[in-house]
């Protein structure tokens, strides 16, 4: 069974809790330890005697209480209970299990883990002595423990930013049986028990603890907004807690209490999801609530405040409605909206819940807690055996750039492929945005000292890709990179320039340094082009082996049809128009050009019927594609929204034509298979399509209207051909796999 268990061994595994937790913590512990003890042994124990462990009794799961009263005798019944257990790792949930086994980390060389449900940080909101005794065990005792999962991406990504280790954590989704739906039920009597005509209203509902983080005062006061429009609005609010009365006492003073059901604690949550038209969700803070999944197991429409991992299972306008967090006014719009539209209701529900079965069913988050001890399992031995291990990578990262974005993700996804546990480390110039877009450690671009700490714990160093090794952009660059190919050298690792130009360098000191560095610290230097091989040689390195493969980018793959439709709606546009690219970039001598670029846009539309688009590859770029489009007499589209590096790939597909002076530009569409034009601001342009074969290029200097629309004509005209474009390609595509080959060769020396 997958993930049943490690190196043919069954996995034991002892989670603590301390047994009085109650909403979708409760849930998510519970059904998640019955069916991992389908597969491996997973015993419980909990901290108090209650009803959180008579259900788990009730579900079969192997279930003890640890309670003396007295911290140090329950250490020691702890300590006894995991030594005789055999067991290969300690879960947590919650501030208690975490204290406790902070206490115990010392005595067991086990790996402990803890499933962080909610933000620790608003865990005691509403209780200020909570807050600053518990809250802050809790924080101190997390930072001591070994690994962490969030409930959610979002939660995962919250963690990262409050100093997490991102090679320490990983992500589970709150999984439901959607199998077990409701029977036959009959809502009519339901709602007519609570004094509502389900012939005439339209019944809104929220299922959660009526306390701050919860935020239920914003729902009401957006359905009493909501209401003065549709009168036949009803809300029904299942849960209890210690903000009941001021709800209730709110309710009263906006003037929607007779209209409005609080309904305790409901015993049976199917009942209450069935009697609903719509289901909300208003929290300040969430993972991902069972509140969400619940509903859409009935095939529930959701407006949900947009927070945590909400907006991974509701696309908005699609299967749901999202709003700001404490915005009464927007949620009273989006009640209004779904209020009004049963057609919208019966679409919107019945999407969510096919998204809600096909990806968060409880067979899928058992699998992937089990993925995860394996990998928990498999990292702490790998980390005891090795004293150095990993990959520390430079380039130009952090600085906004879509090409150097590209290179960065694409060196990680090649990285995982060879080792899928490898530590890395990314210089950046944002460090704090990397960790989080790529989930790897990162230190600033200009921390020398947590520089040299990372390499010196690294096995391989990688520089690139990118033209790095050039004096163009500015001498400190070029100085700065060579300084820590240096640094990385003599602190032991093995250095790699991985997928890189080379050039220009004009300076006649710096083409001397450079080839000396390259000569005396270089172990291999994989090339982009073939040029960068003549320009090697004129400096004169010949120590290093230098071998041409292509530019890392070249293995990143498009988005999902899906992914790339969404990109074109955020945008306004329609996903299957007739469009003609343009990836500008602002250099010297572009203004004197400026003119031939509109001049060929207008022609593009009046001859080929292909509206002009501008996307920004970088986002300097947004300035020079405004000033182009500033010109047009033709319709046409900035595509400003933000886009990962697949969708801009996917985006590359879809048009007739791509006219790039960005490098990466071309790399893109190279993938997409899409026809291109390339404009030489920089030697690497013309070395790169050179390389994959491509003549329609030139120059920026020698653009004028006269080519720049010959250019495009001939562009058109290929369009018809893509699977030639895309044979072209697939030379250059499979020669980027040696970058690959000749990392891992250095990582296994």
């Amino acid at each position: 069974m997958t993930g049943a268990a490690v190196w043919g061994v069954i996995l034991k595994i002892i989670t603590l809790i301390s047994g009085g937790d109650v909403g979708g913590a409760k849930t998510h512990v519970l059904t998640l330890l019955r069916e991992l003890n389908k597969v491996i042994k997973a015993d419980l124990i909990c901290f108090r005697e209650g009803d959180f462990a008579a259900e788990a009794r009730e579900m079969g799961i192997p279930t003890a209480i640890v309670n003396s009263g007295r911290l140090f005798s329950d250490l020691a019944e702890l300590k006894r209970r995991i030594a005789e257990g055999g067991y290969d790792v300690i879960h947590c949930h919650g501030s208690r299990a975490n204290f406790i086994a902070s206490l115990l980390k010392k005595s067991f060389d086990l790996p402990i883990i803890t499933t962080v449900h909610s933000d620790p940080k608003l865990d005691y909101m509403g209780r200020p002595a909570g807050k600053l005794i518990y809250g802050n065990i809790n924080q101190y005792s997390l930072k001591k423990l070994d690994y962490y999962i969030g409930v959610s991406d979002a939660m995962t990504d919250l963690l990262i930013d409050r100093g997490f280790s991102p090679d320490r954590l990983f992500t589970i989704y709150n999984g439901i049986d959607f199998t077990d739906r409701l029977g036959e039920f009959d809502r009519t009597a339901y709602l007519a028990w609570l004094g509502i005509n389900s012939d005439e209203c339209v019944v809104a509902g929220i299922a959660a603890r009526l306390n701050p983080v919860k935020d239920v005062a914003t729902l009401i006061r957006g359905f009493a907004d909501a209401e003065r429009d549709c009168p036949n609005l009803r809300l029904l609010i299942a849960g209890d807690g210690e903000q009941r009365e001021i709800l209730e006492n709110l309710a009263r003073e906006l003037g929607v209490y007779e209209k409005t059901r609080f309904l305790g604690w409901v015993s049976n949550i199917g009942e209450f999801y069935k009697a609903l038209d719509i289901n909300t969700l208003t929290s300040l803070s969430e993972t991902f609530p069972y509140a969400l999944t619940e509903g859409a197991r009935e095939w529930l429409p959701t407006i949900s405040s947009r927070v945590g991992g909400v907006p991974y299972l509701i696309d908005d306008g699609v299967n749901g409605l999202l709003f700001p967090a404490g915005d009464y006014k927007k949620l009273g719009e989006c009640l209004r909206t779904l209020a009004g539209d049963a057609e919208m209701r019966k679409a919107m529900g019945e999407r969510l819940g096919r998204k809600a079965r096909d990806c968060y069913s409880l067979e899928a988050t058992r699998n992937t807690q089990l993925r995860i001890y394996e990998t928990v399992l498999r990292r702490s031995s790998r980390a005891a055996e090795r004293k150095r291990d990993g990959v520390a990578i430079c380039g130009a990262y952090g600085r906004g750039n879509t090409g150097d974005n590209a290179i960065l993700e694409a060196i990680i996804h090649e990285m995982r492929e060879i080792d899928e546990d490898l530590p890395l480390v990314v210089l950046s110039k944002d460090p704090a945005a990397t960790r989080k877009q790529y989930r790897v450690n990162s230190v600033h671009t200009f921390d020398i000292i947590q520089f040299r700490r990372a390499v010196k714990r690294t096995r391989l160093y990688i520089n690139g890709g990118g033209s790095l090794i050039q004096d163009v952009t500015s001498q400190r660059s070029l100085l700065y990179y060579l300084f820590n190919i240096i640094t990385a050298k003599t602190l032991g690792n093995r250095v790699l320039m991985y997928g890189c130009g080379i050039g220009p360098l004009i300076r006649p000191f710096d083409r001397s340094v450079a080839g000396k560095v390259m000569n005396r610290y270089v172990d291999v230097i994989t090339l982009r082009e073939d040029s960068s091989k003549e320009e090697l040689k004129s400096l004169g390195v010949t120590k290093p082996k230098v071998l041409l493969s292509a530019d890392p980018a070249l293995s990143l793959c498009p988005a999902p049809e899906e992914s790339v439709d969404s990109v074109f709606r955020a945008e306004g546009m329609a996903a299957r128009g007739s469009y003609i690219c343009f990836a500008l970039r602002n250099w010297h001598g572009f203004d004197e050009k400026l003119s031939y670029f509109v001049e060929a846009a207008e022609y593009s539309y009046a001859r080929h019927g292909l509206v002009p688009v501008f996307i920004p590859i970088d986002q300097h770029d947004i300035g020079v594609a405004e000033a182009v489009a500033s010109k047009l007499s033709v319709p046409f589209h900035i595509m400003k929204n933000s886009m990962s590096s697949d969708q801009i790939i996917g985006v590359m597909s879809r048009m007739a034509v791509v006219v790039s002076m960005r490098l990466h530009g071309l790399i893109f569409t190279t993938r997409s298979g899409a026809p291109l034009v390339g404009i030489a601001y920089d030697p690497k342009v013309n070395a790169f399509m050179k390389y994959l074969g491509q003549e329609l290029c030139c120059n920026l200097g020698e653009v004028d209207g006269k080519n720049l629309k010959g250019m495009i004509d001939a562009a058109v005209e290929k369009n018809a051909d893509r699977d030639r474009l895309l044979g072209l390609a697939r030379r250059v595509i499979e020669a980027e796999k040696l970058n690959v080959e000749i990392a891992r060769g250095l990582l296994n020396e």
